[in-house]
Parts: structure tokens; C-alpha cells; sequence
């Protein structure tokens, strides 16, 4: 193995055990932070105090999602040891009051929750990590899936090339990323089969995240034309890959050359209506949009950016380069943070574990970015895909770094370790198998 993977695989499992250590009480004194404290208090709903109030139940909560053993049997036996360690009073060890207090924590505090913290993550960025100046946001799409019980396989099916009963429920996630600091600013679940459930109805709904000034980055699924209508509006430029279908299709010699396979077109709106458009909606639509399009590293490129002085083409084609970072930091949260198959065996809580653990990813340790120095932080953004978890065991020992030191430059992308393959010729063993029927 090369000797910088190998250091990276290395911080990734000190990561990972750091990860399966942390107690509830530690994300308890996080979220009562002068951080977090007002933020936590504002979304709070009405409650009496009782043996698990909100803010103890969620910090319970984290806990639980990021240990090896997810069950709330533990959970609740390590808030009895604790208690009975700081000198209070016994308490029944029987999960049913924590399960119902996991029940009462509104969705929506959970999920706004974790959309502060990703924002105010992204916003305390450098802005040397901007593109010309403008922060980029990421857009991509992901499955995870569920436990095989009949409230999940009735909201998020398995997919008909899995058999009936040997299958997992299956749902499909788009998260919208910051390129700079690797924080997840918005996420949306929906059915991975059906209606309503693809990545453009998921991205539609979570447009409010973008911000006029932003660039959009996303692969060839998102290169539609009412997308890229919105985004204009929005004040919000796209770069995206052209659709396969119309990438046959594209003539460099028609519209207003720019350069050598470089060129200026007007497309005209679909005279069909979509199904999931209203109207009003499609009447307001303007009858014809000016992209450029461009042929860099064997892509064709669409994008709204039409200047070629201000955004030459080598300029873009390392901007969607940067793309493939979205992929990477799924993936890490998926395998650092035990993404790759919830634990919680109804919908509702099923949604609840994947906000929590996005606001784990990124949100709740970010008191600590200002204690690192620039070479905890590279550290830190070859990584990104956890950076929070990073700071617990790089930054909290930093000397705080000199006023107006210069950030390093962005990490390569071969920073961040492949997963191992399995040697050839070796079997593997029942748990490895059961985890590879668990991924189809």
C-alpha cells in the first residue's frame, strides 16, 4: 500500500474507534454549549422534566447511532452507569420510557438542527476555499437501507430485482454539500422506486438552501432545462455534465462560437408539460434559456456561466473535477459513521437517525475549527467527509494558530483511501457476506 494511504486508512480507523467511544455525556455538554446553547433552546418543544427531557434523549441519541452496538439496551445501561458514577439516584434500566422519549423528539427539530450547524460550518469557511470568490455547493444522490420490517418495506420498498423477503427496504437520499468545508447544508429522503422519489424531485425541494451568488455542481441527471431556469432566477449558476442522450446530439457549429468546441446556444422550453409542474408555473417559465456549452477532459459541460474571460475553460474543467468530492464524502459517511445500514426499525425514526447523523458528521464539534492550524485543517479537508469527528482527536491539543496565517492550498483528490478489495482466492467469512447481500 502506498505510504500516504496507508496514513490516511490509519486516521480513518483512529477515527472510527474514537467514534464507537463517545458517551452521551460528551454530546451532552456539546449541545449545552455556549456553541449550540441558544440554537438547541429555540427549537426545543414543550416538555416536563422527567428522567429523559429532550436534550438528554438526544444526546442519548447520538451516542447510540455512532457505538458499535446500536441497540437502546446499551444506550440506557450506560446513562444508569453514568448516573450512578456522578452520585444520582438509581434508575430502571427497562427501555421502554427512552424508546418513547426517542419517539416525542420532533423530526424537525432534528433536521434544523443539522442544517445550522452544516450553514454555519459552510459560512466559517475561508474564503480562499471559494471558486473565484463564490462558494460552490455539491448536489448528488445516494441509497441507504433499512431494517426488513413491514413499516419500512410499506414507505420505502425494496427493488423489484430483489426477491420478495429476501430484500431490504430501500430509500434514496440527495444531500446538497459544501464544496469548501465538506459540510451537509440540506438533505431529502424519498421512496427509491415511484413517483416523487427521484433526485430531481428531491434537489426541488431543497432549492431554498442556495443562496444568490452560489455555483452548483452536479452530474449529467440534473442538465435539464427547467432547472437550469430556476437556478437563474435564483441567481444561482449550474455546472453540470450533458445528458447522454443529448450528448450525442451536440453540434459545436451551431449558435456563437467561443472557442475551439466551445459555443453559446439557446435552448427553447419543452412544448409538453411536466407532470410534477403546475400551470402557472410552466406559463411563467421563459420561452428560451442561453447556456454555454463545452467540451473539456472528454466532457460536455452545461453551464449558465457564459463569459469565457471570466470563466476560461480551464477554470471550469477543475471546478467540475472538484465534483467527485460529493461522491467521496457519502461514501465516508456511510462507512465511518454506519450509514450503510440504519438501525431504526420504523420510517419516521429511520429519518430521524439520518439527520442525526449528519448533524454528528459536521455540526456539533465545529467550536473547535477555531483552535486548528493550517495543517490540522488540510488534514481536516482531505478527510472531509467527517470533519467534526477529526476535531476530537487532532484539534483539541492545537495550539491556537497566529492571527493571519495563510491556509494551505486544497489536497489533492487521491487523498482519500479506496476501500480495500478482497484478495483473490481468499473466502470470505459469513459476516462479510451478509454485509455484501446487505449493500445489493
Amino acid at each position: 500500500m502506498h505510504p500516504k494511504r496507508r496514513a490516511f486508512a490509519h486516521q480513518q480507523r483512529r477515527v472510527r474507534r474514537r467514534a464507537e467511544r463517545c458517551d452521551a455525556y460528551a454530546f451532552f455538554n456539546l449541545l449545552t454549549g455556549s456553541e449550540l446553547l441558544e440554537q438547541v433552546e429555540s427549537l426545543l418543544p414543550e416538555h416536563r422534566e422527567r428522567l429523559f427531557p429532550p436534550t438528554e434523549t438526544l444526546s442519548m441519541f447520538l451516542a447510540q447511532a455512532l457505538s458499535a452496538d446500536r441497540s437502546c439496551q446499551k444506550a440506557v445501561a450506560d446513562a444508569a452507569v453514568k448516573r450512578l458514577a456522578g452520585g444520582l439516584p438509581v434508575c430502571s434500566t427497562h427501555t421502554g420510557g427512552y424508546c418513547r422519549a426517542r419517539q416525542r423528539l420532533p423530526t424537525e427539530m432534528i433536521a434544523t438542527l443539522a442544517r445550522r450547524t452544516g450553514r454555519s460550518m459552510a459560512e466559517r469557511a475561508p474564503k480562499a476555499w471559494h471558486w473565484q470568490g463564490r462558494p460552490v455547493r455539491m448536489v448528488d444522490g445516494t441509497t441507504v437501507p433499512m431494517p426488513d420490517t413491514p413499516d419500512n418495506q410499506a414507505v420505502y420498498p425494496q427493488p423489484r430485482s430483489q426477491r420478495t423477503g429476501l430484500g431490504f427496504p430501500l430509500c434514496r437520499l440527495a444531500a446538497i454539500t459544501c464544496l469548501g468545508s465538506g459540510a451537509v447544508l440540506d438533505a431529502a429522503i424519498g421512496c427509491y422506486r415511484g413517483k416523487g422519489g427521484d433526485e430531481q424531485s428531491l434537489l426541488r425541494s431543497m432549492l431554498d438552501t442556495l443562496r444568490p451568488g452560489d455555483v452548483l455542481l452536479g452530474d449529467a441527471y440534473y442538465a435539464t432545462y427547467f432547472l437550469l431556469c430556476e437556478l437563474c432566477a435564483r441567481g444561482v449558476d449550474g455546472v453540470f455534465e450533458q445528458h447522454g442522450s443529448r450528448r450525442r446530439s451536440t453540434d459545436f457549429r451551431c449558435g456563437q462560437r467561443l472557442g475551439q468546441r466551445d459555443h453559446l446556444i439557446t435552448l427553447s422550453k419543452p412544448k409538453r408539460k411536466p407532470d410534477w409542474m403546475t400551470q402557472d408555473a410552466y406559463d411563467q417559465a421563459p420561452d428560451g434559456l442561453t447556456v454555454r456549452e463545452l467540451q473539456v477532459g472528454g466532457k460536455i459541460l452545461v453551464t449558465t456561466l457564459l463569459c469565457p474571460k471570466q470563466t476560461p475553460r480551464v477554470a471550469l474543467k477543475a471546478l467540475f473535477r472538484s465534483r467527485w468530492h460529493i461522491e467521496l464524502d457519502l461514501r465516508n459517511i456511510k462507512t465511518t459513521l454506519g450509514l450503510e445500514i440504519l438501525s431504526c426499525k420504523t420510517p419516521e425514526m429511520a429519518i430521524k437517525e439520518i439527520c442525526m447523523l449528519f448533524g454528528t458528521d459536521h455540526g456539533f464539534l465545529d467550536n473547535d475549527w477555531r483552535m486548528a492550524n493550517p495543517h490540522v485543517v488540510q488534514r481536516c479537508r482531505s478527510l472531509r467527509a467527517f470533519p467534526c469527528l477529526l476535531h476530537i482527536t487532532a484539534c483539541n491539543n492545537v495550539r491556537p494558530q497566529a492571527p493571519g496565517a495563510q491556509l494551505p492550498d486544497r489536497p489533492p483528490l487521491a487523498a482519500t483511501t479506496p476501500p480495500a478489495a478482497t484478495p483473490t482466492g481468499c473466502a470470505r467469512s459469513r459476516t462479510a457476506r451478509r454485509a455484501a447481500r446487505r449493500r445489493r
